[in-house]
């Protein structure tokens, strides 16, 4: 009978049917497997124990299909926020396969069905048993540490299933051995081993016993160590085997051809485990710490791909424009095809949310036939989970930097660091000052983990690294970082990525036939500008899914339909943006600041009013100190240059001014608000109306100069995606005009200005 039950994976634990055992779980994902357990499976989970102990998050594909149903007999939630509970072994199940739980996908389910147990011949089986009993007997008169109060419990068991999992339990078999007997289906064969390896253990048993009556008391407490080590070698000669894979770590050692001190720090460790018992903790920590010394990629590359054109296909792929990154990989590639030893560059990927630099990333990986691990670093405030835990502390680890290497395979992959602009520092840690080692190349030939304790060589590593804000990464990390920036997209690049990636994207994704839909340029720029307002396409791309998703739920999957701004309406509900809405709303004393945020440029409308009062000067808008501070100085110019803007007749000292940025949920900041503040309060006291239309950016000095600001290139995009037609740029910003997309430019009017007096001339003084 098959049934879908959720799967909990032990580790280190085995749970064999008509076994029972307690465990406290501190893990979230646990505590909800066991609550969802009692809830809809009618308190039944299924128990997996992997193969692979070391491995953290092991393949679906690793799993065993042979596991354990057990029932939750008990389920306590402590004091200290874990979860108690008792699990009762029920029977073995064959895995028919793994499945991810529908409201949760963190939650692995398996479809399980009963395992068909052979019938054996009545007196092979009676004839089995009997002897099991006799030989478990022998065993517990031959060892110290098991009661022979088993042996009573034992003797009444009657199948020979039941008995084989009972006897398991209790005989002290090393951790591998007893897997194999969960996995093990058939309890004839179960049996049989068990005779032989019962056999092995009592042989053992009397073998250490006479080494203990010739050593006891021929040897000092110092000679202890040598006890041990002639306790081993003796076992070993008489068993004819070795001490648990110990000649495998030897034989991993020197195939790996290490430099001489990680050679000699490897061959004491092994060693010291040689002589340690295998119940001890330490020997655990040994082991664990062998295991991921000897296989990490030492020597261990992929082959480049160096072949330009190849790799320029394969980035323009998936990816509109992004032209510098894409021209900055190839120029590695070409200067590493003249010099092998070249290193890979560091760079980081500035840009607003959606604009492609973490799937890029990915595909640079794929284009230079390189592994890709990525490395999330945002609210990181452990820089142990980048650099590893000592191994002193029970269940240390390597830190994300090993952690990668090793699950990549190679020395040369790519590494993306995401994030690094919302790394958290404290008091106590600094993850950025871990980082400036990491990324530097004079440093990092010898990275050192706390946990491997021997240096590493990551100068082989493609390092690249995201940020949507460059003025929030450290000074110090920044100046290691080869900085790109990823702009905003226009609307019609936003229309060519639509029409070339993203439709095509998701009619694949969901095997649509792509005649389903037919939308015209118009619709979709309609579509852009009323239902998205972004730098990237994430929202235009589930917009695009969602009106898809919409035509194959009404039945339409097998005509083409023409898409509407009724459809639009009908499917997508209605516009969330209009365009138009700030000509319609133009007035005195209100006009529009560029600004960029993290979603790229953005249009920021300032607005003041005047009433009768004491002088006093009133800003609101939620504003950092900077942007209060242009304020002050906006008015302060033009108090001082009252008679030239023609305000003799307007006394600022029986005159409040309040000044407004709208969209006052959102943090400002910044000085190049200044001119479009300075033009709010002289359109206000003129009475004179600025058109909607335009747009201001740039600081203000006490003189009337206009300076330099940043971001140009993003507030000019931004303009334009908002129906900006008209721009007043600083002259000193000149240059950055050359990054500003040639179409754009030249559907706006800008204006280049060194002084407030240009702007006065141009908007109010030929109304006076």
């Amino acid at each position: 009978m098959e049934q879908i039950l959720p799967v909990m994976l032990l580790k280190g634990l085995i749970l064999l049917p008509n076994g029972e055992v307690k465990i406290e779980l501190n893990n979230d994902l646990s505590k909800e497997i066991t609550r969802l357990a009692v809830k809809d499976f009618n308190r039944c989970v299924l128990v997996i124990t992997p193969h692979n102990q070391v491995e953290e998050a092991p393949e679906v594909s690793d799993l065993p299909l042979v596991g354990v149903t057990c029932k939750i007999k008990s389920r306590i939630e402590l004091p200290n926020g874990n979860v108690r509970i008792t699990l009762k072994g029920i029977k073995r199940v064959k895995v028919l396969d793994y499945l991810n739980n529908q409201e949760n996908e963190d939650i692995l389910e398996a479809n399980v069905t009963d395992i068909m147990l052979p019938k054996f011949d009545e007196v092979e089986e009676k004839a089995v048993i009997k002897k099991l009993i006799e030989v478990v007997e022998e065993y517990i008169s031959s060892s110290k540490h098991v009661s022979n109060s088993i042996l009573n419990s034992i003797k009444v068991i009657e199948n020979l299933d039941l008995l084989t999992d009972t006897i398991c339990s209790f005989i002290a078999f090393p951790f591998v051995k007893r897997l194999e007997y969960v996995e093990e289906i058939n309890a004839m064969y179960r049996a049989r081993n068990l005779l032989k390896d019962i056999k092995v253990e009592i042989e053992v048993l009397k073998l250490d016993e006479k080494i203990e009556k010739e050593l006891e008391n021929s040897l000092e407490q110092s000679q202890k160590e040598f006890i041990l080590r002639e306790k081993v070698k003796i076992l070993e000669q008489e068993l004819g085997d070795d001490k648990d894979g110990i000649h495998t770590y030897y034989d991993e050692l020197e195939a790996l051809n290490l430099s001489k001190q990680v050679h000699d720090k490897v061959l004491h460790e092994i060693r010291k485990l040689e002589y340690t018992n295998e119940l001890s903790p330490e020997n655990a920590m040994i082991r664990n710490y062998l295991d991921w010394i000897l296989h990490l990629p030492w020597h261990k590359e992929t082959f480049q791909n160096n072949h330009l054109e190849d790799i320029q296909k394969k980035l323009d792929l998936n990816h509109y424009g992004l032209e510098e990154i894409k021209t900055r990989i190839l120029e590695y590639v070409a200067l590493k095809n003249n010099n092998e030893e070249i290193r890979s560059p560091i760079i980081c990927l500035i840009g607003p949310p959606g604009v492609g630099k973490t799937s890029m990333a990915r595909d640079i990986a794929y284009a230079l036939n390189r592994k890709f691990y990525k490395i999330s670093v945002g609210g990181l405030n452990d820089s142990s989970e980048l650099i590893g835990h000592r191994r002193t502390y029970m269940g240390s680890s390597p830190g994300k930097i090993i952690q990668g290497l090793r699950k990549c395979g190679s020395k040369n992959p790519v590494f993306l660091i995401d994030e690094i602009d919302k790394l958290t520092v404290n008091s106590k840690d600094d993850p950025a000052s871990v980082l400036l080692d990491i990324l530097d190349k004079e440093q990092n030939t010898e990275f050192v983990d706390n946990y491997i304790e021997e240096a590493f060589d990551l100068s082989h590593v493609f390092f690249i690294l995201t940020a949507n804000n460059v003025d929030t990464i450290p000074i110090a990390l920044r100046d290691r970082l080869e900085i790109i920036y990823l702009s905003s997209y226009t609307n019609y690049e936003k229309l060519d990525i639509a029409k070339k990636y993203l439709i095509p994207r998701i009619l694949e994704e969901n095997k649509i036939n792509n005649k389903i839909i037919s939308i015209s340029d118009e619709m979709l720029l309609y579509l852009i500008s009323a239902y998205t307002e972004e730098a990237g396409v994430r929202d235009l791309y589930r917009c695009l899914e969602k009106l898809i998703r919409k035509l194959v739920l009404l039945g339409k999957i097998g005509e083409r339909t023409k898409i509407s701004k009724v459809r639009l309406k009908e499917y997508l509900g209605i516009p969330k943006y209009d365009t138009l809405e700030k000509v319609e709303h133009a007035c005195v004393g209100k006009v529009n600041a560029l600004g960029v945020s993290n979603g790229g440029g953005a249009i920021i409308p300032v607005e003041a009013c005047i009433y009768e009062g004491k002088g006093e000067f009133v800003i609101t808008g939620m504003l950092g100190k900077v942007m209060e501070e242009s304020t002050s100085v906006a008015l302060s110019f033009i108090k001082s240059q009252q008679k030239s803007f023609g305000l003799k007749d307007f006394y600022f000292n029986i005159k409040d001014i309040h000044i407004h940025f709208l969209e006052a949920a959102i943090k400002k900041d910044g000085p190049s608000a200044g001119v479009a503040i300075t033009t709010s309060i002289l359109s206000l006291i003129l009475n004179r109306q600025v058109d909607s239309n335009i747009a201001f950016t740039g600081e203000i000095s006490l003189n009337g100069d206009i300076l330099k600001v940043g971001g140009i290139k993003e507030k000019i995009i931004g303009a334009y995606n908002h129906g900006i037609t008209c721009v007043y740029v600083p002259d000193a910003n000149l240059l950055d005009l050359e990054e500003v997309p040639s179409e754009i430019k030249e559907k706006l009017d800008i204006h280049l200005v060194k002084n407030y007096g240009e702007i006065y001339e141009s908007l109010f003084k030929e109304q006076n």
